[in-house]
């Protein structure tokens, strides 16, 4: 591919980096900041550059605000950065380049179906996939069944990537060997913008990310991400999935659990030493006994350390909430 546009770092020849890549939509919350934590760990250990991308794609969702509080957060932690913040933004023109390059590869295809079309034909009993996979519906549509299609929805297509079906495998530096086969995932919404599967690869190899860290929610989108970067003859990162942080009800984080953002457990009177141990053990990077200031947990850091099973986040201890 062309040499990239984006503002990158670091510079040629230097180790390839790790990176954090929050959404500006709303405050980090605690499993969010864990994430980070074990990411930037990640990186320094190896001694490699550490970079904050702002994934500020979606218009209506992202607020100066919430980036604002965000990288306040990470500081708060002690997690610090290389080079300036990077924005997703910024990159648009270079996600079209790779867009049409797709296209002109034969490599994606208009959609017109709605999420609900999705949910509806993945849970049809012959499917066995989950409800969000697309089940090629506009994959093989003709000339003329797509002016029909287009007429019918009255509205601009989402484009997705033809995987074809392909298998792809890797290696997780936790979950190790695994094997999927590539969703048709969508590559450039309705709006005309990027969608984060293309962004996302796009980015990472223009920055010289050589090792990914982020939830394991994501590991079924690896194998189209990996797909993208080979079409495209960019480098394959290294992937480390982490699992997640859950509420009470073992449920993915949200409000109805109360306090799980850093602001509100220091509200409760936690400290951020304290609150930093408690991701540090339930990620298994340390015993009971072991410290876990950042220098400590920096020294001993190893990928295969880590848990393999979420963490439920507790309720702030009643100490704390009585300081």
């Amino acid at each position: 591919m062309t040499p990239m546009s984006i503002p990158s770092y670091p510079e040629p020849g230097a180790a390839r980096a790790g990176r954090y890549a929050p959404s500006p939509s709303g405050p980090l919350h605690i499993g969010n900041l864990r994430t980070a934590l074990i990411a930037w760990l990640a990186a320094r250990s190896r001694g490699a550059p550490f970079l904050l991308r702002i994934e500020d794609l979606d218009r209506e969702r992202c607020r100066p605000e919430h980036e604002r509080s965000q990288l306040a957060d990470l500081a708060a932690l002690g997690l610090d950065w290389d080079g300036p913040v990077l924005r997703q933004s910024q990159g648009l023109a270079v996600h079209r380049e790779a867009f049409e390059r797709l296209r002109a590869a034969g490599r994606v295809y208009p959609c017109w179906c709605t999420r609900a079309d999705v949910r509806e034909a993945a849970s049809a009993p012959h499917r066995g996939r989950s409800p969000s996979h697309y089940p090629g519906t506009c994959r093989g549509l003709g000339a003329e069944q797509r002016r029909r299609r287009a007429r019918d929805a009255g509205r601009e297509p989402v484009w997705r990537l033809d995987g074809r079906g392909e298998r792809v495998s890797f290696d997780d530096l936790l979950h190790g060997p695994r094997e999927g086969v590539v969703d048709d995932v969508v590559l450039w919404r309705a709006e005309d913008a990027p969608a984060y599967n293309l962004a996302v690869v796009v980015d990472d190899d223009a920055q010289a990310v050589g090792e990914v860290v982020r939830g394991d929610d994501l590991l079924d989108s690896t194998p189209a991400q990996i797909l993208l970067a080979d079409i495209l003859g960019l480098v394959r990162p290294t992937y480390l999935h982490v699992p997640l942080v859950l509420g009470a009800d073992r449920r993915r984080l949200a409000k109805r659990d109360g306090a799980i953002t850093l602001r509100q457990r220091l509200a409760a009177g936690e400290t951020v030493t304290e609150i930093v141990a408690w991701m540090a053990r339930s990620a298994g990077l340390a015993d009971r006994d072991e410290p876990t200031a950042l220098d400590a947990l920096l020294g001993r850091f190893e990928p295969q350390r880590l848990s393999r099973e979420p963490a439920v986040l507790p309720a702030p201890t009643p100490r704390a909430a009585e300081r």
